[in-house]
């Protein structure tokens, strides 16, 4: 069974790491059931995203988004994007 996250985000250079531009995921470590890195089918604007989601080291994990992806986006940081986000279930 395929679990879901969607969410609209932010881009954000996060206090945290204010040279990496990222979208943090809200209610992540729940839905992840863990605030380690976790590999997940995600797409940003229906563009896939190959990194895994990173912790946040706040309890949450981040998108990253890369100039590459932020200019197939046509979106900067400050812009919303729509998140999908997909992990399988272990039960």
């Amino acid at each position: 069974m395929t679990e879901k996250l969607t969410f609209t985000g932010t881009i954000v250079n996060p206090e945290w790491m204010p040279s990496w531009s990222v979208i943090e995921v809200p209610g992540s470590k729940d839905f992840f059931g863990t605030g380690k890195s976790v590999k997940a089918k995600t797409t940003v604007d229906g563009i896939a995203v190959t990194s895994a989601l990173m912790p946040t080291g706040q309890g949450d994990h981040f998108v990253s988004v890369s100039a590459a992806l932020r200019k197939k986006l046509k979106k900067d940081v400050g812009d919303e994007v729509n998140v999908h986000i997909e992990r399988e279930s272990t039960a």
